[in-house]
């Protein structure tokens, strides 16, 4: 899956973005029903990693980016790498307390003396990568809570994104509110977390990305299949495009990866 590119992050935004992000609210059960809220700021990072050098930037994550992130306050989440091994993409999922405190921990980061003297060791043959995507992500007002840890139990994750018509976003969202994560749930599907853009990233109106876990590819397939079957999901999917007035997602506008994780990822 080539997204476009998970949508490249434009640059930091007024005080009117960075409000958007400390007033964004998620509940913290995969119900949605438990009345904590999570206001932090998500940053998606995808590196596309330069011809043979998946190691050396591995390594570089083990030795000292990992340890200097948590000196400058930037919680690692998790990091994955497609299930496909021709597809040299490192994706990885930072947390925030809110967007202006990402703006001054990774100042502080690039400016550490000790991430400078790694970043030149690591590149003396070569760049480890060739092109970089950021995009900015909030949680909806249902996510789960995002948690680290043994999540998949030694299966695959997916991350799955999905484009809506203009002014169907919010259809889309009730539909898996009032009905899609308790299907996916009953179907034998991980509910991780589900996320929008922030108001500032491009297609940030029509967009909904989410992670979910599954004991294998193939598992995730018969998964899909029972769920695509289910009564109640055909009624509900029937239901919520009346209301909308049409599909609440683009033709093409359901992409999917399957990922797994590192291992120097916090989350497994």
């Amino acid at each position: 899956m080539h997204r476009r590119e998970f949508l490249l992050s434009t640059a930091a935004g007024s005080a009117a973005i960075l409000a958007g992000c400390a007033t964004s609210t998620a509940t913290s059960t995969s119900s949605g029903k438990s009345g904590k809220t999570d206001t932090s700021c998500f940053e998606l990072r995808i590196y596309h990693i330069a011809a043979g050098k998946q190691e050396a930037l591995f390594d570089r994550f083990r030795q000292h980016t990992l340890k200097l992130f948590a000196r400058h306050g930037i919680e690692s989440i998790g990091y994955w790498m497609p299930i496909d091994p021709a597809d040299q993409r490192l994706h990885f999922l930072l947390r925030y307390p809110s967007r202006e405190a990402r703006e001054k921990s990774w100042a502080a980061f690039v400016a550490d003396p000790a991430w400078q003297a790694a970043y030149k060791a690591s590149e003396a043959n070569g760049t480890l990568v060739r092109s970089v995507e950021n995009p900015f992500l909030i949680l909806t007002d249902y996510s789960p809570a995002v948690r680290t840890g043994n999540v998949s139990n030694g299966g695959v994750w997916e991350w799955r994104s999905y484009t809506t018509p203009p002014a169907r976003l919010p259809f889309l969202d009730a539909r898996f509110r009032d009905h899609t994560i308790a299907l996916f749930a009953k179907h034998g599907m991980n509910n991780y977390a589900y996320w929008h853009l922030m108001p500032d990233q491009v297609g940030a109106d029509v967009t909904l990305d989410y992670f979910l876990t599954h004991a294998s590819v193939e598992a995730a397939k018969k998964s899909f299949s029972a769920f695509g079957a289910d009564p109640a999901w055909k009624a509900a999917r029937e239901a919520s495009e009346k209301a909308a007035g049409g599909s609440l997602t683009v033709p093409g506008g359901v992409r999917s990866l399957f990922l797994k994780p590192t291992d120097f990822s916090p989350t497994t």
